[in-house]
Parts: C-alpha cells; structure tokens; sequence
C-alpha cells in the first residue's frame, strides 16, 4: 500500500511539474511568435504553441484517468518574470535573434525538465506519455538552436575576402 502512495505521489509531482513547464512554454512560444519578423518562424511558433496546447490537454486527461487529482493550470513565477523581461528586451531588439535566444533558454529549460521526468519511475502511461512528448520537445529545441545560429550568423556583417594574388596592381 505505501508502494503505491508513493507512486501516486511521484506521478502527482511529475504532471505538476510537466504542467507548469508546458503552461510556460506555450505561453512563451505565443510572446517570442508576436514578436518575430520572419513570417515562417512566426507560423512555426504559433504551431508550436498550439502543440503545447494539446500536449497539456493530453496531460490532463491521462492524470485524470489514473486518478491525480486536477492539477492548477498555471505557470510557474520565475516564468512569467522572465517573459516579461524577454518582452522588455524585445521592444530594443533589431532582429530576431534575441528572440531566438529567448526562445532557445526557454526550450532547453523545458527540455530538461522533460529528461528528468523520462528518467523518474512513474506508471506505465505517464512514461509513454512523456516519451512521446519529450521526443517531441527534443526536435523543437534543436530547431530554435538552428534558427538562432542561422539568425546570428545573417546578422553578421560580410566581410571582403582579399587573397594575395588577388589584388591588382595599380
């Protein structure tokens, strides 16, 4: 019987922190997707946020059928603070970039949240289910990463490549 309450307790903790992360991620992928310049970045992140929005209300349902109590939807404080400084941050921005690394913070923090919780031993439907979305989660962190480097590297200036048997003489 303690076997299974302690169990009951790691899944309850489990979807708390999961739930917390993804009401963060979600709402964060909307403020960066507002943002953005790049209209197929801006189309990326409202999808993505929208793949938040299903992935909570996955959660949900699941928690709810293996008797977890409901869970408060809310995201966590140092979230919101760190949006609103991204968003302050973002009125001064010249280019997506600083979006992106925004964006890249917040989805390698999801993303390790999601590590962790695989790793925890939880009821057979709770680790499927984080399975599935950390896999998920795991290729849209390496994607903001991409667009971030990618966008770093449009921001530099172009240099002139002169060779030593280039120059002419005059």
């Amino acid at each position: 019987m303690a076997h299974a309450f302690k169990r009951y307790a790691r899944a309850e903790s489990a979807v708390q922190s999961v739930m917390e992360i993804l009401i963060d991620s979600q709402e964060g992928l909307v403020a960066v997707g507002e943002r953005l310049r790049d209209l197929n970045l801006k189309r990326y992140f409202f999808a993505e946020s929208l793949k938040r929005a299903r992935f909570i209300h996955e959660l949900e349902r699941l928690a709810r059928l293996q008797g977890v109590p409901k869970i408060p939807g809310k995201g966590s404080a140092a979230a919101k603070v760190h949006r609103a400084w991204a968003g302050i941050k973002a009125k001064f921005a010249e280019s997506d970039h600083t979006l992106l690394v925004t964006a890249e913070y917040g989805e390698r923090a999801i993303d390790r949240v999601y590590d962790r919780i695989v790793r925890t031993h939880l009821p057979l439907s709770f680790r499927r289910l984080f399975a599935l979305q950390a896999k998920h989660i795991h290729g849209v962190h390496s994607y903001v990463k991409t667009a971030r480097d990618r966008a770093a590297h449009e921001r530099r200036p172009a240099r002139a490549v002169v060779r030593a048997g280039d120059a002419s003489a005059d």
